[in-house]
């Protein structure tokens, strides 16, 4: 299912002047401007059986800005913006969709559509804003120094992080919903985009903003 991703992205950016001032002055290595929606649209944008990757977060977030061209999620289009994503898997939005409706979800396009169904446009651009850390370039050796650290996200809460080092690496992700299991970056998910402002790691479950 092909979208018209750069053009809808590209215009939704240039809308965000205000919030793309977040952005702090350029480090003295220069980074590149390649921005995280070419990066999740280059396998041509289709909902597929790969459950390891990252269609159906792509897929939300043009839906959010279909419904809401301003929103603050086109800033991934937006190379020349640094910010960090954690992104969820499409095995991680289809245990979202399981535990929301108590039913296993195959399709990864019926997955999107019971998402938007259940929870609406406004709050599906709540979650995506919440996996945003603006105005930083984590990268994982950034993210691995920062064990018991809070960090401010998009929606304007934090998630904190929490790394083990025996007995083998995991970095987790505390999110604000007490009551369900948080998620974990996938280790060989990191460093999406990396070498530009923009970069993203995978994680195996979705940020949660609120108690669902």
């Amino acid at each position: 299912m092909k979208r018209r991703v750069p053009a809808i992205l590209a215009a939704s950016a240039l809308a965000l002047g205000a919030v793309q001032a977040t952005a702090p002055a350029a480090s003295a290595k220069a980074a590149g401007d390649d921005s995280l929606a070419a990066l999740l649209t280059s396998d041509g944008n289709q909902f597929d059986k790969n459950k390891n990757d990252f269609d159906i977060l792509t897929e939300a977030a043009l839906a959010v800005i279909d419904a809401k061209p301003d929103s603050p999620v086109a800033l991934v289009a937006d190379g020349s913006q640094r910010l960090t994503v954690f992104a969820p898997t499409d095995e991680a939005f289809r245990q979202l969709a399981k535990d929301l409706t108590g039913k296993t979800i195959k399709s990864e396009k019926k997955i999107l559509e019971a998402l938007v169904e259940l929870a609406g446009v406004d709050t599906i651009e709540t979650v995506l804003l919440y996996h945003v850390v603006p105005g930083k370039t984590l990268t994982s050796n950034k993210v691995l120094k920062a064990n018991g650290a809070k960090l401010k996200t998009a929606q304007g809460g934090t998630v904190k992080v929490s790394i083990k080092k025996k007995p083998m690496l995991s970095i987790t992700l505390k999110d604000a919903d007490k009551n369900d299991q948080d998620p974990k970056v996938v280790l060989k998910a990191l460093d999406l985009n990396k070498g530009n402002k923009q970069v993203a790691h995978g994680i195996d479950r979705v940020l949660r903003p609120i108690d669902l």
